[in-house]
C-alpha cells in the first residue's frame, strides 16, 4: 500500500480492515475477557513504544502533559471495551458482538455535536438510516435465527462497548491532536503508546477486581492474542491514528464501520460461520452507508505531505518490527 499517496480517510478505512480480525482472534484465543485485553495491550507495548523511541531520535518531540494523560485515560476506557466487548461476544457470538458495538457511529456523531462542537455533515445524516438498516441486518436480526447463549445480555453488553469504544475514540483523537513546544511534531505512535499503556493498567485493574485471569492453553493462545496485538493494536490504530487529526469524528466513526464487514468475512472464512441472505444484503446496504458518509467529506481535508512522510515512515516501522526486518530510513 502506497502510504504516501492514501487520503487520511483510505488510511482509517485501511485501519479498520486490520481490527476486523480482532473478533476471530479473541474468539481462537479461548481465553477470559481480561487476559484477553491484557495480552493484547502487553504485546503491543514493546513495539509502539520502540516506534515513539525512534522518532523522537529523528527530531519528534514528547507529547505534552496534557495530551500524555489525555491518551492514557482513553486507554483506561479501551480496556473496558475490551473486557465488556469479550463477555458480547461470547454471548452473542463474534459476529453480532461486532455488529451492535458499531453503532458507537452515531454515539461518536452524537458527542462531538455536544461535546466538541461539530455539526454531523449532511452526507453522515443521510447515510445514518442505512448504515444502521445494514448493522441490523449484519447481526440478524432481521431474521428467525438467533444468536448466542443469552442474546439479550449480550445486545446490552454490545450497547455499553458501543459507548466506551465511543469515548475512547473522541479522547484519543483530542490527544492525538496535540503539538509540542511551539507547535513542533510529536511522534505519530506516542498517542497510540500512551493509550496503550493505560489500556494495559486499565486491563490488569479490572482482571484483579473481577478475578477474571483464567489463561487456559499458554499455546496457542499467547499466539493469538500476539497476533491480534500487531494486526490490531499496532497496524490498524496506528493507520487511524494518523489520519484522526485531519477527519471529523463523525466520519472517524463511519469509516470504522468497515470493522463488522470484515468480521462477517473472516468468520466465513475462519471460523465457518455461514451468513444468510439477509446478511450479506447488511454488508451491502454498510458499505453503501460508508461510500455516501465517505463521499461528502472526502476530498475536504487538505493534504500535510510533511506529516504524510512521517507516517509513512512509522507504519513502515510498524510493519517490520512486527516480522523482525530492519528498516531503511526514509529520504
Amino acid at each position: 500500500m502506497r502510504v504516501t499517496t492514501a487520503p487520511p480517510a483510505a488510511m482509517a478505512a485501511a485501519g479498520a480492515v486490520c481490527i476486523s480480525s480482532s473478533a476471530v482472534l479473541m474468539a481462537l484465543a479461548a481465553t477470559s475477557a481480561s487476559i484477553t485485553a491484557l495480552g493484547r495491550c502487553a504485546f503491543a507495548l514493546p513495539v509502539l513504544g520502540a516506534l515513539t523511541l525512534i522518532e523522537r531520535r529523528r527530531g519528534a518531540q514528547p507529547m505534552p502533559t496534557r495530551g500524555r494523560w489525555l491518551a492514557r485515560l482513553a486507554g483506561v476506557f479501551l480496556a473496558g471495551d475490551l473486557v465488556l466487548w469479550s463477555h458480547a461476544i461470547g454471548a452473542i457470538g463474534a459476529g453480532l458482538g461486532t455488529v451492535v458495538t458499531n453503532l458507537s457511529v452515531l454515539i461518536i456523531s452524537l458527542l462531538a455535536w455536544l461535546v466538541l462542537g461539530e455539526r454531523p455533515g449532511r452526507s453522515l445524516v443521510l447515510a445514518s438510516p442505512v448504515m444502521l438498516a445494514g448493522l441490523v441486518l449484519v447481526g440478524g436480526l432481521g431474521g428467525s435465527r438467533a444468536y448466542g447463549s443469552d442474546p439479550a445480555l449480550g445486545v446490552a453488553d454490545g450497547v455499553g462497548v458501543a459507548f466506551l469504544y465511543a469515548i475512547y475514540i473522541l479522547m484519543l483523537r483530542q490527544a492525538a491532536s496535540q503539538r509540542g513546544t511551539d507547535g513542533a511534531r510529536v511522534a505519530v505512535a506516542d498517542p497510540l503508546w500512551q493509550a496503550t499503556l493505560g489500556a494495559t493498567a486499565g486491563s490488569a485493574a479490572l482482571g484483579f477486581a473481577l478475578h477474571d485471569f483464567h489463561l487456559g492453553h499458554a499455546w496457542p493462545t499467547l499466539g493469538w492474542l500476539a497476533l491480534l496485538a500487531i494486526t490490531s493494536q499496532v497496524i490498524g490504530w496506528l493507520l487511524i491514528t494518523v489520519s484522526m487529526p485531519r477527519l471529523p469524528a463523525g466520519m472517524i466513526g463511519a469509516l470504522l464501520l468497515v470493522q463488522p464487514v470484515g468480521s462477517v468475512g473472516l468468520s466465513y472464512l475462519v471460523l465457518g460461520e455461514r451468513p444468510s441472505g439477509w446478511q450479506l444484503a447488511g454488508v451491502a446496504l454498510v458499505l453503501a452507508g460508508v461510500l455516501v458518509a465517505v463521499g461528502g467529506r472526502a476530498g475536504r481535508a487538505a493534504p500535510d505531505r510533511g506529516y504524510r512522510r512521517e507516517s509513512t515512515r512509522i507504519i513502515r516501522q510498524a510493519s517490520a518490527a512486527s516480522t523482525g526486518e530492519s528498516v531503511a530510513k526514509s529520504p
